[in-house]
């Protein structure tokens, strides 16, 4: 009987930890890209929306490394780099997707809770919650 229950943890705990290790990867492959910001919430439960931004966080990952630069939208479908660029790593070792900033003045981590094509989520040490929509380019043409 001691066998069935220790085969049956064994079980549920090497499938939750494949799925943590498949989430992480999922969301490191959905995190390059354009990205809006649409809201931010505090820890408090405070929201403030944002109707429309001038400026979008570009994020680009490579291995376990990524940066992420701010820059504006032309109308004609470019985007102008603002000289605002963070690099960071990347860390999906305890089963969460985080990044990690480190530039000469100071040092801070990420946790990315959701990232799909369509949105990403993402939660300082403040705990403040930070949502984005991916950003779709002007087309007057």
């Amino acid at each position: 009987m001691k066998k069935h229950v220790l085969i049956g943890l064994l079980v549920i705990v090497s499938t939750s930890l494949f799925s943590c290790q498949q989430n992480t990867k999922e969301l490191k492959e959905n995190l390059s890209g354009y990205w809006e910001i649409k809201k931010v919430t505090t820890l408090e439960g405070e929201t403030k929306e944002f109707k429309i931004s001038t400026v979008i966080d570009y994020i680009t990952v490579e291995g376990n490394t990524g940066k992420r630069t701010k820059v504006s939208p032309q109308l004609d479908g470019s985007f102008k780099n603002n000289g605002a660029t963070e690099s960071f790593t990347i860390d999906g070792s305890s089963g969460e997707l985080v990044l990690r900033y480190q530039n000469p003045e100071s040092m801070w981590v990420e946790k990315v809770k959701d990232a799909t094509k369509e949105k990403l989520r993402i939660v300082n040490k403040q705990g403040k919650e930070y949502s984005y929509k991916r950003f779709e380019k002007f087309n007057f043409y």
